[in-house]
């Protein structure tokens, strides 16, 4: 009964300027950096370990107890061992009555248990009030105090009070809690630490995949079909050529495909009459994984940029033009200008430089640091206004690129067009929608639904 009262009594909310004693149990690298941090922050720390012997690692501040010793002396318990090693506590369950206990492992792979770690503890302990936190930290984050990658904790746990102590913690060593609701909940910020770019999966695979057949179209029509019907060597297109047709390819492409959910969105909310229904599952996906397009896009159209830099010094580029100078001093002949190529060549750089301007200031709002100093307004008018002019602008400048060749036969190998003419597909489909959608007729209506109107109110329910 005493044990009992103890314990509430120390769950109780904390009055004075003095900070509680918290407990950790492990004396490994993650608990000792917790630990000082800790300590730091003003909270008297004390260890439990199988060993009591004082170690140079340890924070001298620190006391360092038995289990059952140091379980007694703090409310909060904070469990820095591996899931395997939990049975230790079995014995110590009726001291850890009422305690909170803080659970900061992770796994090895994803979904590894059948249970995540911190229900296991739960089931282990069923009289204490177990909460999943801390485990998104690195313990060099913690020693090096560079926390700026990592500042946010997520926190679940059924007990509110408990929960709501470990927040407290949280603040005070100077990072940002977020409540993730009950330990239901563990199981997901377990797996979170062992995902490798989850939002970077789809448009790095997407990426891979459409390099891999444009390089093998450009390859065909560029360096095998010379080869068969012309007996020309140039597979050396393959170094700055073929990469340099691929890059702003994919940088179109990918850029259309940023804008592609949102007017595929557009028409769903049309046909539906509402706002109120989830769009299907792999249209969530890919709305959420924009910003990564984005920037995969931005990085092809970099390399394009400094592909086309180096074309002057390139050996072919520089025999081809020392060759025709040659043939016009033999013919005694000089090419007029032609101004209408020269508009031509003008108007496609400028296109292209506006064009580049416009995706490097998207991608510059898209950062953290720039997006946070924005309002919503302000950040809308950048990605969405200014997002769909730099769609026109790179658009155009592809078509200016390579318009007057459209309807060349000679464009056309072995009955394949121009792998920039492929590049067009869906940028144009993107470009004409948005277009529809912007009259009056389906614009209204479409703004009457993003502002909650229904159709058919029972789609609500």
């Amino acid at each position: 009964m005493n044990k009992n009262s103890s314990n509430i009594m120390a769950l109780a909310p904390n009055t004075s300027n003095k900070r509680e004693t918290v407990c950790i149990f492990g004396t490994g690298d993650f608990g000792r950096a917790l630990g000082h941090k800790l300590i730091q922050s003003g909270y008297p720390v004390v260890f439990g370990s199988r060993s009591t012997q004082t170690s140079s690692l340890i924070p001298k501040e620190a006391e360092v107890l038995s289990h059952a010793e140091a379980a007694q002396k703090a409310a909060i318990i904070i469990i820095a061992i591996q899931r395997q090693h939990y049975n230790f506590l079995i014995p110590l369950a009726e001291i850890l009555r009422g305690k909170v206990l803080v659970d900061i492992s992770n796994n090895l792979k994803i979904n590894q248990y059948p249970e995540s770690n911190a229900e296991y503890l739960a089931q282990l302990v069923p009289g204490a009030k177990v909460v999943k936190a801390f485990n998104t930290v690195s313990a060099w984050a913690l020693q090096s105090g560079t926390l700026d990658a990592s500042r946010q904790v997520f926190v679940c746990g059924d007990d509110m009070e408990a929960k709501q102590m470990v927040m407290d913690i949280v603040r005070a060593l100077g990072l940002t809690p977020l409540d993730q609701g009950s330990l239901l909940a563990a199981q997901e910020i377990e797996n979170y630490p062992l995902q490798l770019f989850p939002m970077w999966k789809f448009p790095i695979l997407l990426s891979l995949g459409l390099i891999a057949f444009f390089f093998f179209y450009c390859l065909i029509r560029d360096v095998i079909y010379p080869y068969v019907y012309e007996n020309k060597d140039y597979s050396f297109f393959i170094a700055i050529s073929i990469t340099n047709r691929i890059c702003p390819i994919l940088a179109l492409i990918l850029l259309a495909l940023v804008y592609l959910p949102g007017v595929l969105a557009a028409i769903i909310q049309l046909y539906r009459g509402t706002k109120y229904r989830r769009f299907p599952d792999w249209l969530d996906k890919w709305m959420l994984c924009r910003k990564q397009l984005g920037l995969v896009a931005l990085a092809f159209a970099s390399l394009h940029v400094l592909y086309t830099l180096v074309i002057p010094i390139r050996s072919f580029v520089r025999w081809r033009i020392s060759s025709q100078t040659v043939s016009q001093a033999l013919n005694n002949k000089t090419e007029p200008l032609d101004t209408t190529n020269a508009w031509l060549s003008d108007s496609y750089l400028a296109l292209g430089i506006l064009g580049f301007f416009l995706f490097v200031l998207l991608g510059i709002t898209s950062l953290p640091s720039v997006s946070n100093n924005v309002n919503w307004r302000e950040f809308r008018f950048v990605q969405s206004k200014l997002g769909y002019l730099t769609l026109v602008l790179c658009t155009a400048h592809t078509m200016v690129y390579g318009g007057k060749w459209f309807l060349s036969p000679s464009s056309y190998r072995w009955y394949l067009p121009n792998a920039y003419m492929l590049s067009l597909i869906i940028p144009c489909t993107v470009l004409v929608i948005k277009f529809v959608l912007i009259f009056p007729c389906l614009d209204k209506p479409l703004t009457r639904i993003r502002q909650g109107w229904e159709r058919n109110p029972q789609y609500s329910e």
